[in-house]
């Protein structure tokens, strides 16, 4: 299978690099000439645009920021269904809204092409040890043609349903995510005021049934959200506000979780702005 990779970030380079090394022929393409370097001395093709990537390959792996990032790559005068053959997959790893990619997958199935959602979560380090968390939407046959490639970096690779069951499945971890960063931020300050220690509590609970992975980037982020708002927060922000606006479009309640997601964020505002502390106690803080 040729398999072509757009978007050589953080994550996307490690998931790209893993693609090669398990042998596939592997063509990339981005914006930065930067970022291509950590590819030279490999097999790796280089291509001039999206389209001329997408002519090379049987799979197009997308891993970009944001919706509008995903329609101009798949969608623009120059992007990969213009240049992608009948029979070619379009697999959309960023975080998007499900109508993104429905919306996609029906310019693409006019052109023969067929369009999967499958976003990941682990971060880089996960993606270079091949064990990425991927959440797939789509036909089961499309998903089990891309699953070899899935597997060089992802373990595991779960197949959710149809297109768009993807998404809302990380969407919806996101904002789980993003609401424990409220409350264990919350829990430790309280700690603080009443005089205990945080890091010696962060370690008590680590051990304890109140553990979460949002603990532990919250103690060892020294314990609050600081460092998390500066390079999380914008992200974090997008996929709350995304199943926001899925959950009231479906006329869904959301209760606690989107309660203390708007918490998280809120607090996370607090600490951009200098000031500190959690703005007000859960429920009150709105997704905005």
């Amino acid at each position: 299978m040729r398999v072509g990779f757009i978007g050589l970030g953080s994550q996307g380079g490690p998931m790209a690099r893993r693609i090669v090394d398990a042998g596939f022929a592997t063509t990339l393409w981005a914006r930065r000439p930067a970022s291509l370097t950590p590819f030279a001395g490999t097999p790796v093709r280089r291509a001039a645009s999206p389209a001329e990537l997408a002519a090379a390959s049987d799979l197009v792996c997308v891993c970009v920021v944001d919706d509008a990032d995903v329609e101009e790559v798949v969608a623009g005068d120059h992007g990969v269904l213009a240049g992608l053959r009948q029979g070619g997959v379009i697999a959309v790893h960023s975080t998007v809204h499900p109508d993104t990619c429905r919306r996609l997958a029906d310019r693409a199935r006019a052109r023969g092409v067929t369009l999967i959602d499958a976003p990941v979560s682990g971060g880089g380090g996960a993606a270079a040890e091949g064990r990425l968390l991927v959440m797939v939407g789509g036909e089961s046959g499309t998903v089990a043609f891309c699953r070899r490639v899935f597997e060089t970096y992802g373990d595991p690779v779960v197949h959710m349903g149809p297109l768009g069951s993807g998404q809302v499945a990380k969407l919806l971890n996101n904002a789980l995510f993003t609401a424990h960063l409220a409350t264990a931020a919350d829990a430790l300050a309280l700690g603080r005021t009443l005089d205990v220690d945080p890091s010696g509590l962060a370690s008590v609970i680590a051990h304890g049934s109140g553990s979460s992975f949002a603990l532990g980037r919250v103690a060892a982020a020294g314990g609050t959200l600081d460092r998390i708002a500066s390079h999380a927060g914008p992200l974090l922000r997008k996929d709350v506000r995304l199943l926001a606006d899925l959950a009231g479009s479906a006329g869904a309640p959301t209760g606690p979780l989107m309660a203390a997601a708007g918490d998280a964020l809120a607090l996370m505002d607090h600490y951009r702005a200098g000031t500190a502390g959690l703005p007000t106690r859960s429920g009150t803080n709105r997704v905005r």
